[in-house]
Order: structure tokens, then sequence, then C-alpha cells
């Protein structure tokens, strides 16, 4: 039997606090279109997470659609992570 490798998939949030009531799914995809993204976010200096039962459960969103409340909490402490890095960041 022939074993095969399960895809990457990787996604993109964006939030804007004024504008949306929760982060926004803008980006999504497996293979090469999540290579293409997870590219992108490197080159921009975004901070990846590497969380495929995260990937999973927000690939099944639509392009634009908020994340789901039952996602708040780990959202919300992976954002919190991220600005403590950006906060390091600018105080050096």
């Amino acid at each position: 039997m022939k074993r095969t490798r399960k895809q990457r998939k990787a996604v993109a949030l964006k939030y804007q606090p004024k504008l949306d009531n929760a982060p926004r799914l803008v980006a999504k995809g497996k293979g090469e279109v999540a290579e293409k993204i997870l590219s992108l976010a490197k080159a921009h200096n975004i901070y990846i997470h590497n969380d495929p039962h995260l990937a999973e459960v927000l690939s099944q969103l639509d392009l634009n659609d908020l994340i789901p409340p039952e996602l708040y909490v780990v959202v919300a402490d992976l954002l919190a992570f991220v600005y403590s890095l950006s906060a390091e960041g600018d105080s050096k």
C-alpha cells in the first residue's frame, strides 16, 4: 500500500479591532498555495505559527469570514504572543 503524504495547509488571519469584531480569514490553501502563503509571510516578516489542527479548522471557513467564537481564546492567545514579540522588537 502506497502512503500519500498529507498536503501542508496554511491560513492567514487579519485583525482590525476598529473594523472587525474578531480576526478574519484572509487567505487559505494547501500544497503549493500553502507554500506561497508561507513564503509571503516570511518575506514580510509576519509571524508564522505552526499548528496543523488550528489550520485545519480555520481552513473550513470561507475567505473573509470572521473566526467563530469557539476559537476566540486560542486566537487571542496567539495575538497576545505576537503583540508581545512586536513590543520586544520595538524596545530594542
